[in-house]
């Protein structure tokens, strides 16, 4: 991929408030390996700044928040070890923005799926406008596997049923359904939703900031005792992303071949 191609995440402050924006919308903000370092180092840089009461996260183009990691950089991957390496980086990307210190705002607009429902279950709060479809639609596209981190946080917030049926069901949630499965507290139209979820944001200065924190850290250090170990899911990770099905699936999208599900 050209430096252009890959796509950036850019940052502003805005009266206390830092808007991290992924900026890909040609692609619908998918996610690159030099888009996912950017948003680690990122997310380092705001937990030290104490300037920064509040962190919202929001896709460029108001087409998609981001649409997945960009299935082309799987292209490389030799068999199933290449997948856990991938996982492992993405929970150490998503996990530095979960313990951010801060209050962190996902806004919603058009496609969440994949890499970008991680990021946006990461969050403390989502905020949508009807236009959300959110999903990890795994089960059609790539046939690949989720860790069992991002399980987890998937069904922390729709609980067991939903998740099934977003991950074996492939299916995308809109936004009346997310609102009343509390995925999102709240749905703006599309003119409105910024300035909704900046004075939702600014509002933090306002409030005691070791509350804030102390509840954020309680709450994290609960659902981390309710998780089980990050390689828990290490060996159907191996299976899915060794697979036959895998490297068809990512050929497919590559070079536009066709395929049919082997189970293999």
């Amino acid at each position: 991929m050209s430096d252009m191609s890959q796509g950036q995440v850019d940052c502003r402050i805005e009266q206390g408030v830092a808007w991290v924006g992924f900026n890909r919308p040609d692609s619908r903000n998918a996610m690159t390996w030099t888009m996912y370092d950017s948003l680690e180092r990122l997310c380092s840089e705001l937990e030290a700044d104490p300037a920064v009461v509040a962190v919202v996260f929001h896709g460029c183009g108001g087409k998609a928040f981001v649409a997945g990691t960009d299935i082309k950089q799987f292209a490389d991957f030799e068999g199933g070890e290449a997948g856990v390496n991938y996982e492992r980086r993405i929970d150490s990307v998503i996990a530095g923005l979960e313990n951010l210190h801060k209050p962190t705002i996902a806004m919603l607009e058009g496609f969440c799926v994949g890499g970008g429902a991680a990021i946006a279950l990461a969050c403390d709060f989502r905020y949508c406008t009807p236009s959300l479809k959110f999903g990890v639609p795994i089960a059609e596209t790539l046939g690949n596997c989720l860790s069992v981190t991002n399980v987890s946080r998937l069904m922390d917030l729709l609980g067991v049923p939903r998740t099934k049926e977003v991950l074996m069901a492939a299916k995308l949630i809109e936004a009346p359904e997310a609102l009343s499965a509390g995925l999102v507290s709240a749905v703006f139209e599309p003119s409105a939703i910024r300035q909704e979820v900046s004075r939702k944001a600014q509002a933090f200065a306002g409030r005691a900031p070791l509350t804030v924190l102390a509840t954020k850290e309680v709450i994290n250090r609960v659902l981390e005792h309710r998780r089980t170990s990050a390689d828990a899911s290490d060996d159907w990770i191996r299976t899915c992303y060794g697979s036959r099905d895998f490297k068809a699936a990512v050929d497919k999208f590559v070079s536009k071949t066709s395929f049919e599900w082997t189970g293999e």
